[in-house]
């Protein structure tokens, strides 16, 4: 239990612990801009999601949809109030609605519930320590979409993978990286019903939070969005 807590207040002070809190006091003057090396940990936690615009597309990804669905149309009290995400996990038909994050804090509960919906479901079931920045990237995006009635909740189609997961993906043909960062915690595949999968990953890409991967698929649920706290790229699988 004690090192579960290290691990949280080790990592959320870099990610989940409180976005923007610290500019509550400046409601006209958003925050477009990370801070310099020299602020302390809070501060960079409270812009860890710092909106910017998307970069042009790359590899054949169209261009970004309207700024209706951009990250640098939020405003401060979007970052400031209480966090709650709904999840479906439709490998098992599991669905949650968690208040995760609520005055600056991460509720512990909430957050290992989140670790095990994002488990490993084809690998036994074996539950990682996700990466708060994921969750958190994770939550703006169903938040974001949820202002224009979108409120469906978030499905995820694949989440923690052991490596041994990942290597089966491989040989079965799907795509899937040989140093997927779905084997840290650090990435999810997603999709929100009645929303394209161009829309959902344009908006995601907008958080320039890491990599952003589409998917696309002529079936009848449509394709998904690979989205991880790595390195900022853009893809078409």
């Amino acid at each position: 239990m004690a090192d579960r807590r290290r691990f949280l207040q080790q990592s959320l002070a870099l990610g989940a612990g409180g976005l923007f809190a610290g500019c509550a006091s400046s409601p006209s003057s958003p925050p477009s801009a990370a801070p310099t090396q020299e602020k302390n940990l809070a501060l960079k936690s409270e812009v860890s999601l710092a909106p910017q615009h998307a970069k042009p597309a790359a590899g054949g990804v169209a261009a970004p949809p309207p700024d209706i669905f951009d990250a640098a149309t939020l405003d401060i009290d979007f970052w400031v109030k209480p966090r709650t995400i709904s999840v479906y996990r439709s490998a098992t038909g599991e669905k949650a609605e968690l208040l995760y994050w609520k005055d600056g804090e991460v509720r512990d509960g909430a957050y290992q519930q989140l670790c095990h919906l994002l488990r490993d479901v084809q690998g036994g079931g074996v539950v990682k320590q996700m990466d708060p920045h994921l969750l958190e990237l994770l939550w703006a995006t169903q938040a974001f979409v949820a202002r224009f009635g979108m409120t469906a909740p978030l499905e995820i189609l694949s989440g923690y993978r052991t490596p041994e997961s990942n290597q089966h993906l491989i040989e079965q043909g799907v795509p899937a990286a040989r140093k997927s960062l779905h084997m840290d915690g650090k990435a999810a595949d997603i999709r929100i019903a009645n929303l394209d999968s161009q829309v959902l990953g344009e908006l995601i890409r907008s958080f320039r939070q890491g990599g952003v991967g589409f998917y696309y698929r002529q079936t009848k649920q449509g394709g998904w969005i690979h989205a991880d706290t790595g390195l900022q790229r853009t893809w078409a699988g």
